[in-house]
């Protein structure tokens, strides 16, 4: 099993490395820079350029846009800084794109959004979910940074509400986050929103984002009596915790970031310590109808079906973006962006229907109230409820 996933990643990512393919010079050219294929959240910026496919085919067969067709060009940016802010460059400079998507991963945002800026290029992230991703590089500046993602703090809101509700039996809670920028901006969000929640924290233990044994930090958490970890990682070093934790028979409740629904967590925890985290994504296996339609036609190209909801932010984010240019009746990177916060159509995605997303001050299109809770369960990724969460409300995701 594993080795299939693997074969058909290679073959997924060497294809999507080359698709540079089939634009005029009539099109719109958008572009998507992240990892296509060296870290484990490739197979998410392979489902998003799914996903974008899917919608840029969509919007072609009903006549385009300002009727021109819409264009793919893909740049891989294998997980490096320096080559995404490279590629950045390139797709604004040679390819003359008109907007950019991604990145996968949410450092690589922060190493070029300045580029963007600049050059006045809207961007519409799809999977990489830092929360400074779309801060605008100064006070009151115009920002050409969007989302239609998932969003740190978001998740983190939600995760310290439910410790806040959970009082009971979350008595003494602990912090766990990779040493990544990644894990470390999530340790700042679960820090400072815990403060806000009154939340008192009991310990705070770092580890690496390739370490295998987590046993020193997590019999520092026992030693504390920590019986709530909340944790901020990619998802392998997630499966690895949980790894250790069953070397030390320790099962704190865990509550962690979305990337334990990465098939590298399942494949590395294995069937029955998968099932131990909770954690929040956009959607579960229950899908809507057009969320089942859109399925059927890339379900067979993704690398594992739980990285569908990254096809889905990659649909969504194409058709935000059409619209916004159509208002606009200009791919000019000002006036989109300006379209972008003030839309004045709502947009039908799959995902959900986009009223007025964005603002002037708010480039989220997704807050926490539209995340679903999700617990592994029988390799499936399920949607999960219980007390706490049936009474949580919109005050309670403070932030």
């Amino acid at each position: 099993m594993k080795l299939k996933r693997l074969c058909f990643g290679i073959l997924t990512a060497a294809a999507f490395a080359a698709a540079t393919v089939g634009a005029s010079a009539q099109d719109i050219k958008i572009g998507y820079n992240g990892d296509l294929s060296a870290s484990p959240s490739a197979q998410s910026g392979q489902a998003a350029v799914l996903g974008m496919e899917a919608a840029i085919a969509d919007i072609n067969a009903a006549g385009g846009v300002l009727g021109r067709k819409m264009a793919l060009v893909t740049r891989d940016d294998t997980s490096a800084p320096p080559k995404s802010i490279q590629n950045m460059s390139d797709l604004i400079d040679n390819e003359k794109v008109t907007a950019v998507f991604g990145p996968t991963n949410s450092g690589n945002a922060m190493a070029w959004k300045h580029i963007a800026n600049q050059k006045k290029i809207p961007v519409l992230g799809n999977v990489g979910s830092g929360t400074d991703i779309t801060k605008p590089m100064s006070p009151g500046a115009d920002n050409y940074m969007f989302r239609v993602s998932m969003v740190d703090r978001e998740q983190v809101a939600a995760l310290m509400a439910y410790v806040k509700k959970n009082a009971a039996q979350s008595k003494v809670v602990g912090l766990m986050a990779e040493t990544t920028g990644y894990g470390q901006g999530g340790l700042k969000d679960m820090e400072e929103i815990a403060k806000l929640q009154d939340i008192k924290i009991a310990a705070t233990e770092r580890f690496g984002v390739g370490d295998t044994d987590m046993t020193s930090q997590l019999s520092k958490m026992k030693s504390a009596n920590v019986d709530t970890v909340v944790v901020w990682a990619q998802g392998t070093p997630i499966a690895q915790l949980v790894r250790s934790m069953e070397k030390i028979n320790y099962f704190p409740l865990v509550l962690t970031s979305w990337a334990a629904d990465n098939i590298t967590f399942y494949d590395a925890a294995g069937k029955t310590l998968a099932e131990k985290p909770l954690f929040m994504r956009t959607v579960s296996e229950t899908r809507t109808p057009a969320q089942q339609k859109l399925f059927d036609r890339i379900g067979t190209k993704l690398k594992a079906p739980g990285s569908f909801s990254f096809a889905l932010h990659g649909y969504d984010s194409v058709m935000l973006y059409a619209e916004a240019v159509k208002q606009a009746n200009t791919t000019d990177g000002s006036a989109v962006r300006l379209a972008l916060e003030d839309l004045k159509t709502p947009v039908q995605g799959v995902l959900k229907s986009y009223n007025k997303p964005f603002s002037k001050t708010n480039h989220e299109a997704l807050t926490a109230k539209d995340l679903v809770w999700i617990r592994w369960k029988d390799g499936k990724l399920m949607p999960f409820s219980d007390s706490m969460i049936s009474s949580l409300s919109a005050a309670d995701y403070k932030q």
